[in-house]
């Protein structure tokens, strides 16, 4: 060690999915730019880590199991590949076929250019698409002419379902913005908490009145009408790494040393200890750590159980915020295997239309590299919160209801060269009304616990840059209170 360094502290990572592996990296970059020597250990029940990502090399095809992508408008990704190494690694979806479909009555619609989750910014388009009925069009005008509600006081919420229904209409709700939000959160609308999701569309109506009025004067200040902008899900702003998400893991793994990597190493509860190890970890197997800080990067519910002997209160807030269960199917075919045209991205289907899946999207449409020449990749995505019980049957019946639908709607008979199934039990947060609060209190508790940070999607962000910036200040803050210890 360094004879100017400060003294050297342990640091423990619980979790080592990518908010582990983000928090594990932040405190070792950190930890070199203050000079403070830190024992670094990241623990991880399971035999591999990454978490849900976890990309899969098979004949030619790149099965992502987990997430293929992350929004670049949200910077902390695209920042953590660059000091990583892997800036000239991100690749944006493919120009080609970047439309949606949505399921109505058997059929497969494209979703009108330039609706944006669950408005439109040129109603032209939209006007004349069949997704939705001419009384339901009418509704959502109307939205022209609605008073904006109040504006909410402090502790109010409101569900996903409510707004919309408010504003643009039942058939907007079911047909529209349901599976396109359904795609994101895999959420009821009835329970989604509308200020933890989509603040965005509460601001919009308090400065504009109307949703209508607010996508149309957005669209007239952008400087040019650029396609992202006009097309409904922005496609452009997606990317991914050529060799699969499971790069990012790879490379955050390799940034870590070796030693401080611990899989098959379960945390069954945490303890305060002595002022010089302010914490006892007890493990499944071995003997207990004493570490001076701690970051929990977990599900809400696992972090939970972790706390129940130290915080009951704290364990109870945790508990409190859901989870739903997914699944991801992945079918390879050759391309002449497949009738239909495949001219899109994907498609979803709504609640109410009863399909064998949420979403499905053509992988090899969307980003360059995962079928070969002749192959021909398709991604189902099932379970969530509306459909728990799809995820009831095995592998095999799984694989075979998918295929059922897909035969349905895509004319496909021919049986997949090959399928995988990666299921991801209680895998993604449920944001509900009110989560906003429950997050407040939860941070305003965890304050009294100062070398014990929360990090994981169970709090402010579901997505792969939202866990990384959650990861990096939960890090920063565990840095920031060691640097100001005495020497």
């Amino acid at each position: 060690m360094n004879s100017r360094s400060k003294p050297s502290c342990r640091l423990v990572v619980v979790g080592g999915g990518i908010s582990g592996l983000a928090a594990a990296h932040r405190l070792l970059e950190g930890a070199s730019r203050l000079n403070q020597a830190i024992r670094l250990d990241l623990l991880e029940a399971g035999r591999r880590l990454g978490g849900v990502i976890h990309t899969v090399r098979e004949q030619g095809f790149l099965l992502e199991g987990g997430p293929d992508s992350f929004i670049s408008e949200k910077p902390w990704a695209v920042d953590l590949c660059r000091r990583l190494g892997l800036e000239t690694s991100l690749i944006a979806t493919s120009p080609l076929h970047r439309r949606t479909f949505i399921l109505r009555g058997g059929k497969l619609l494209p979703v009108p250019e330039g609706f944006h989750l669950i408005a439109p910014y040129r109603f032209g388009s939209f006007a004349a698409s069949p997704l939705l009925s001419w009384a339901g069009k009418i509704r959502m005008a109307a939205d022209l002419v609605l008073p904006r509600r109040r504006r909410l006081s402090t502790g109010e919420d409101e569900s996903l379902a409510a707004f919309v229904r408010r504003r643009l209409g039942e058939e907007a709700l079911e047909r529209l913005a349901q599976p396109l939000v359904g795609g994101i959160y895999t959420a009821d609308p009835e329970k989604l908490g509308l200020r933890a999701t989509f603040p965005q569309f509460l601001e919009m109506e308090q400065r504009h009145r109307s949703l209508l009025l607010a996508m149309w004067r957005d669209r007239k200040r952008q400087p040019s009408p650029a396609e992202d902008h006009a097309a409904g899900p922005r496609y452009g702003l997606f990317l991914s790494l050529d060799q699969g998400m499971q790069r990012l893991v790879e490379r955050l793994r390799e940034s870590i040393p070796a030693p401080s990597i611990h899989l098959g190493c379960k945390v069954v509860s945490l303890r305060r200890h002595d002022q010089a190890r302010n914490w006892e970890i007890e493990l499944e197997k071995g003997p207990p750590i004493q570490a001076d800080g701690i970051c929990l990067a977990l599900p809400a519910h696992r972090s939970a159980g972790l706390l129940e002997g130290l915080d009951p209160d704290l364990a109870a807030k945790l508990r409190r915020v859901e989870h739903a269960s997914t699944a991801t199917v992945n079918l390879a075919y050759s391309a002449e295997d497949i009738p239909a045209a495949l001219d899109g991205f994907g498609f979803l289907v709504p609640a109410l239309e009863k399909g064998a899946m949420l979403a499905c999207s053509y992988s090899h449409r969307k980003f360059a590299g995962r079928a070969p020449g002749s192959g021909a990749l398709l991604r189902a995505f099932v379970g969530g919160a509306l459909h728990p019980e799809t995820l009831e049957c095995n592998d095999r019946e799984l694989i075979a209801r998918v295929r059922r639908t897909l035969g349905e709607l895509l004319g496909i008979s021919r049986a997949p060269l090959l399928s995988r199934v990666e299921r991801h039990p209680e895998g993604m947060p449920q944001y509900g009304v009110g989560h906003l609060d429950l997050v407040a209190w939860i941070e305003s508790r965890t304050l009294q616990w100062p070398s014990l940070q929360l990090a994981g999607n169970g709090l402010t962000g579901i997505g792969i840059p939202d866990c990384i910036r959650r990861a990096e200040q939960c890090a920063d803050r565990l840095l920031a209170r060691i640097s100001r210890r005495a020497p």
